[in-house]
């Protein structure tokens, strides 16, 4: 059974000599794992692509991931041959006082726990958590609907840190049994039994307020809980018995079935635009649960960065991975506006910023990278936001909302807001004078009176019609090198 360890005291300093903390690495997690010491890690998660039918936009709507992702895990074999190395890495970097949690949906969990008892061991199996992600929506086909994921919960011994959770009681529960109010506190309890069901006991047999019972107190404590108001006869004759106050009771335990986390809605403050990111309150359970203050937690399928703004939020250390430059960026980002955290080397080696390790940094690493990546990266680099649709544009692959764009209190998303600057991006050697028209084209559209244009190098005819369409519009289009955001460093400051 797992033993209930003592909360740490937070540090900002390292809480390894063996590793970096509060660092996100962009690369394969199998080629970074590798680098990693043995038992190095207080507790895992991992959420990687599922081996799904569905056809997943992996990020942001973009369909050649989504192809690429098709290909390499063509057959359910193929996807356990490509996470079995990875998790062999996983649980040889996990302490042996640590947990691991494999999130994963319907299509391949019956493989994934065969392999994860493998590796892991049987009698480290410890729980299947059902998490209901979404309501039947759909009851065409003749079966019942998939609305959940399953989440994988083991260990590397049987002594792992395990802090219970538990969940409030509901309004029903709370009138049914808590139905005495303290007129003077407010205190809302209920009565409970202090008679002793073991009737052989001599000792604790005696009479008390008129009521001759074998009791489960002795009769000094009952005397002292009398005169504190804990417990009370609600009339003469009646049994005594206990006062149990609701605030004082931790509620009901949470079990192996999570249907009280929502999925990140359309609408909810945190949402990304992530097609497969998960609510900021599981991740919450799981690293509370799981792992004390201070201790690392290792993300290596990072995504848009759920679990390491979670930890942080918590007060513990951190290591992301994520093969994506542009998931890289985009939780660099969020872990600067949520968190307030500094992307600063002076800052990480005190142990108060983070740092990003092994992103593109040249314009030969940038030409070798997905168009869809490439495109992402150049908007996200100048402060922009990326399109949800790659496929039909219309001339326009992000936007930049200035510091005058304030949302509207009664508004949730961006689109809103008319005050915005479009982007285009094109990984080409040279931008030539079609590219402009056909931006230029675009602004006129949108009526927009300044523009981004991103490409490696711009031609003499570009940079002409750049100049005359000023001059004929008043309108502005900015050509922008990859060597003007290298060199400024635009990539890691997000300005």
């Amino acid at each position: 059974m797992g033993k209930k360890k003592k909360s740490k005291t937070p540090s900002t300093g390292k809480p390894s000599s063996l590793i970096d903390t509060r660092v996100i690495f962009c690369g394969d997690n199998l080629d970074q794992l590798k680098k990693l010491p043995d038992e190095c890690v207080d507790l895992i998660y991992i959420d990687p692509p599922f081996n799904s039918n569905r056809n997943y936009e992996v990020f942001w709507g973009e369909t050649k991931e989504k192809r690429s992702f098709e290909d390499r895990h063509a057959s359910t074999q193929a996807y356990i041959d490509f996470m079995r190395p990875r998790c062999v890495e996983l649980h040889r970097v996990l302490k042996k006082t640590g947990s691991f949690y494999y999130h994963c949906d319907w299509h391949a969990s019956h493989y994934v726990k065969i392999m994860l008892d493998q590796i892991f061991g049987e009698n480290f199996f410890q729980t299947e958590i059902i998490w209901r992600r979404t309501n039947a929506k759909g009851l065409a086909f003749r079966s019942f609907p998939n609305d959940h994921d399953t989440i994988f919960y083991y260990t590397k011994s049987n002594d792992y840190t395990f802090n219970r959770q538990y969940l409030p009681h509901d309004e029903k529960y709370i009138n049914q049994f808590y139905k005495y109010i303290e007129p003077e506190t407010g205190r809302r309890y209920r009565l409970a039994d202090l008679t002793n069901p073991n009737k052989n006991r001599p000792n604790l047999t005696y009479e008390f307020l008129g009521v001759k019972r074998v009791w489960r107190w002795t009769k000094k404590r009952m005397q002292d809980a009398y005169e504190k108001g804990i417990v009370i006869q609600t009339k003469a004759g009646a049994v005594p018995a206990m006062k149990r106050y609701l605030d004082e009771q931790e509620g009901n335990p949470v079990d192996s079935i999570w249907a009280d986390i929502p999925p990140v809605q359309a609408q909810a403050q945190e949402r990304l635009g992530y097609p497969t990111q998960k609510p900021l309150a599981l991740l919450d359970r799981i690293i509370k649960a799981s792992s004390n203050e201070n201790d690392i937690v290792l993300d290596a399928f990072c995504g848009c960065g759920t679990a390491l703004v979670a930890a942080e939020n918590l007060n513990r250390q951190w290591l992301g991975i994520d093969i994506s430059p542009t998931s890289c960026r985009v939780m660099a980002k969020r872990l600067r506006d949520v968190c307030k955290m500094k992307e600063d080397e002076k800052l990480w080696r005190i142990g108060r910023g983070f740092v990003v390790r092994d992103l593109p940094r040249s314009e030969k690493q940038l030409r070798e990278i997905p168009p869809f990546e490439f495109e992402n990266w150049a908007v996200i680099a100048l402060g922009g936001v990326p399109n949800v649709a790659k496929v039909g544009d219309m001339g326009i692959d992000g936007r930049i909302y200035p510091v005058s764009a304030m949302p509207k209190k009664d508004k949730g998303e961006l689109g809103f807001m008319d005050v915005w600057y479009p982007i285009q991006v094109k990984q080409k050697d040279k931008v030539g004078r079609p590219d402009i028209d056909s931006f230029e084209a675009a602004m006129m559209r949108e009526d927009r009176s300044q523009g981004f244009f991103v490409g490696f190098a711009f031609s003499s005819d570009a940079m002409r019609e750049i100049q005359a369409f000023l001059k004929k519009t008043g309108k502005i289009i900015r050509p922008i090198t990859i060597k003007d955001i290298l060199d400024e460093q635009i990539a890691y400051k997000l300005a």
